[in-house]
C-alpha cells in the first residue's frame, strides 16, 4: 500500500480513537435507566449506539495492515509488532497501578508489601485499567496473526468469504431469543474477534462496481446503527434495567455499521491534514491515556453530568482527547518517550 491509500486509513483511526473516548464519556449515563430523565437516558443511548463501531475499526485497520504485509520472519513480526504495544501497555499500567495504591493509601488503608505484590499482580492480570481488556486481547490476536496470514495469501476469495459468513452467522448464537432456536453445532472456530481483522483485510482488497455506492454505505450504518438504538431500548425496557448486548462489539447490527463506514472511508473520504496525521501517530498512546484525563476531568467536575448530556458528553469527549494528546506529545518529546507513550 502506497501512502495516498493510507490516507483513509489515517482518518480513519482518528475517528476511531476519538469515537472511544466519546462511547467512555457516554456510557455513564447509561446504568442510571430509571432514576435519570428519559430525555438524559436517550442521549447516552443514541450517543453511545452511533460509536459502537470505534473497537471493530481498529480491528479492521489492524488487518488491512498486517495481514497483507510481508515479514521476513516470525521472529521479525513477533519483535516489530507485539513488543511495539507491550512497552507503553507496561508503563500506562505501572501508572494506573500506582495511582490505585495512592488512593488505597490515601484512604488510611495498610497494606504490607506481600499485599501490594499481590494487588500488582491481580492488576496485571486483570488489566490496570478496565479499558485494559482490548489490549489483552489484540496482543492474543496478533500471536495468531502469523498463521491465519499464511492461509490468507493461499485462500481465494470463495474461501475468505466462506470464512466470513460463518463467522457473521456465528454472531447470532449469542442474541436473545434466536439463541434458543440456533441448534447446538459447534462453530465456536469461525467466532470471536478474530473475523473483523479478517474483514478488514478482505474489504480493502475488494472493489466493489455497483452503482450508488455511497448511498449503500451510508445505508449499513444507519441501520445497524438504529438497530442498536432501538433493541437496547426495547431489551432495557422489558428487563427493568440497562440491558448492553446489542453494544457488544461481536453482534450482527455492530457489524453492519462497521463494514459501512469502513466501505465509506475507503471509497469516499480521504483527508489530508497535520492535524490528523499526528492524532493518527499518537492515537495507541490516546487510548491507553485518556481514562487517566477522564478521572482527572471528572475531578474537576467535567464529564456528561456538568451541563446538559447532549452537550456534556461531546464537550468533555474534545477535552479528553485534547488533553489526552498533549500528554503523548509531551512524553514523546523526552529522550526514549515514543516507546513508552504510545
Amino acid at each position: 500500500m502506497d501512502n495516498e491509500n493510507l490516507n483513509w486509513i489515517t482518518s480513519l483511526r482518528v475517528l476511531a480513537t476519538f469515537s472511544v473516548i466519546f462511547l467512555h464519556s457516554a456510557s455513564g449515563i447509561l446504568y442510571l435507566y430509571g432514576t435519570i430523565s428519559a430525555f438524559d437516558w436517550w442521549i447516552g443511548n443514541i450517543y453511545d449506539s452511533i460509536v459502537r463501531f470505534c473497537v471493530p475499526i481498529f480491528l479492521m485497520i489492524s488487518g488491512t495492515l498486517i495481514l497483507s504485509k510481508d515479514y521476513e520472519s516470525t521472529r521479525e513480526y513477533l519483535k516489530k509488532r507485539v513488543l511495539r504495544i507491550f512497552h507503553p501497555f507496561l508503563f500506562w499500567s505501572i501508572l494506573y497501578i500506582s495511582i490505585d495504591l495512592f488512593h488505597k493509601i490515601n484512604k488510611g488503608e495498610y497494606l504490607t508489601f506481600l499485599q501490594i505484590f499481590k494487588f500488582i499482580l491481580i492488576k496485571l492480570k486483570t488489566g490496570a485499567s478496565f479499558h485494559f481488556w482490548y489490549i489483552y486481547m489484540i496482543i492474543g490476536l496478533y500471536l495468531f496473526f502469523p498463521i491465519i496470514q499464511k492461509w490468507l495469501k493461499k485462500s481465494d476469495d470463495d474461501q475468505i468469504k466462506y470464512f466470513l459468513i460463518i463467522w457473521f452467522f456465528s454472531l447470532f448464537t449469542k442474541l436473545p431469543i434466536i439463541d434458543k432456536l440456533i441448534p447446538p453445532i459447534e462453530i465456536s472456530y469461525f467466532s470471536g474477534y478474530i473475523g473483523y481483522p479478517i474483514l478488514g483485510y478482505y474489504l480493502t482488497k475488494v472493489n466493489f462496481n455497483f452503482k450508488k455506492k455511497k448511498v449503500i454505505y451510508l445505508f449499513l450504518i444507519l441501520i445497524g446503527i438504529l438497530i442498536t438504538i432501538l433493541a437496547t431500548f426495547f431489551m432495557t425496557q422489558y428487563k427493568g434495567k440497562f440491558y448492553d448486548g446489542f453494544y457488544n462489539y461481536l453482534t450482527p447490527n455492530v457489524v453492519i455499521t462497521s463494514i459501512g463506514l469502513f466501505l465509506l472511508f475507503k471509497d469516499f473520504i480521504k483527508i489530508n491534514s497535520n492535524i490528523i496525521l499526528t492524532l493518527s501517530n499518537y492515537s495507541y498512546g490516546i487510548y491507553l491515556a485518556h481514562i487517566f484525563v477522564m478521572a482527572m476531568l471528572e475531578k474537576l467536575g467535567i464529564s456528561y453530568t456538568f451541563i446538559n448530556p447532549i452537550i456534556g458528553i461531546p464537550v468533555t469527549s474534545i477535552l479528553c482527547l485534547t488533553i489526552s494528546t498533549l500528554i503523548v506529545w509531551g512524553i514523546n518529546s523526552f529522550p526514549f518517550g515514543k516507546y513508552i507513550a504510545g
